[in-house]
């Protein structure tokens, strides 16, 4: 299957980096933000864009050390706050004046819980769709929570890699070796034994590398020092039933304490239902959008209230 997005623009981050935007779909439907995770490029989201691109105008872009965009070389430049500036980049660029939609599966929700928490950009959001990728905040707070010791142990142990990541050289040394690639193999095609998936991911050396920042520049010190933000824009939490490195309590509870309006739905896929099932994920990202529409900007009314 050929890609339904082409490559719209480059945007500059507000340290410079700059970050490729691709659009595909209806460029005068409601606009949906789709950020990818950890290490795919915006083509993870190709199947998505064929299930909606005739109602939406579906924005995705590459994040920074992925696809086409910048690859910095600095840990900290990885940073959640400066992967928060990168989005607000994007969306000052394709929907200034309304709120977006955001989709975001793996690293892109963990990230984009950022901006959702953010009181200045979480009246830019119409509605959130997350997948597999809780915030790391709340996932802090609930790993504390002696009410549920096992089921805490069960994702530490589902979370293994994210130890070894932190080690110097050695998941660049993994990655050399295919290690990863085959371990996603496995994962990606759980639901298509008989086959491989209709939208296939390509990633590159450099997607599989520089994400390992991500996990090193985030994870030790939110973790381990958890301040949690609530927020009011409605949330979705697609939870995949077989997701093999984020269990569907972690999920659907570390969210809850914190999200004012929170809708969860356990679905049947792999970790990567997005590229497994896109038609599956679509129907419940049309679905809540729909629900979630945005009011149309004031300027707007009034042209349509003179005509």
């Amino acid at each position: 299957m050929s890609t339904p997005f082409v490559k719209a623009s480059s945007v500059q981050s507000a340290d410079g980096t700059r970050l490729a935007v691709f659009e595909s779909g209806n460029p005068e439907g409601p606009v949906l933000v789709a950020v990818h995770g950890y290490p795919d490029n915006h083509t993870v989201w190709d199947g998505i864009a064929a299930e909606l691109g005739d109602r939406y105008r579906v924005i995705a872009y590459d994040v920074r050390g992925a696809g086409d965009s910048d690859k910095p070389a600095a840990r900290s430049s990885y940073k959640i706050a400066r992967l928060v500036e990168d989005f607000t980049a994007v969306i000052d660029a394709v929907s200034p004046d309304t709120p977006v939609h955001l989709l975001a599966h793996d690293w892109g929700s963990i990230q984009s819980w950022g901006p959702v928490t953010d009181p200045a950009l979480a009246p830019r959001i119409a509605s959130y769709t997350s997948i597999s990728g809780p915030c790391l905040d709340y996932v802090g707070v609930w790993m504390r929570d002696r009410k549920h010791p096992g089921a805490s142990l069960r994702q530490a142990l589902k979370s293994w890699y994210i130890a070894a990541f932190q080690i110097p050289a050695l998941p660049e040394r993994i990655v050399s070796l295919g290690v990863v690639d085959r371990g996603i193999a496995r994962t990606e095609l759980k639901g298509h034994p008989a086959g491989a998936l209709a939208n296939p991911v390509q990633r590159s050396e450099a997607d599989k590398v520089n994400g390992i920042k991500l996990y090193r520049a985030n994870m030790p010190s939110t973790l381990a020092r958890p301040r949690p933000v609530r927020t009011s824009v409605p949330v979705q939490v697609l939870a995949p039933v077989d997701d093999a490195f984020v269990s569907v309590r972690l999920a659907t509870e570390t969210p809850a304490p914190f999200v004012d309006d929170l809708t969860i739905s356990e679905i049947a896929g792999s970790h990567w239902v997005v590229s497994e099932s896109p038609e599956r994920v679509a129907a419940y990202v049309d679905a809540f959008a729909v629900k979630n529409a945005p009011a149309a900007p004031a300027a707007t009314r009034k042209r349509k209230a003179r005509r």
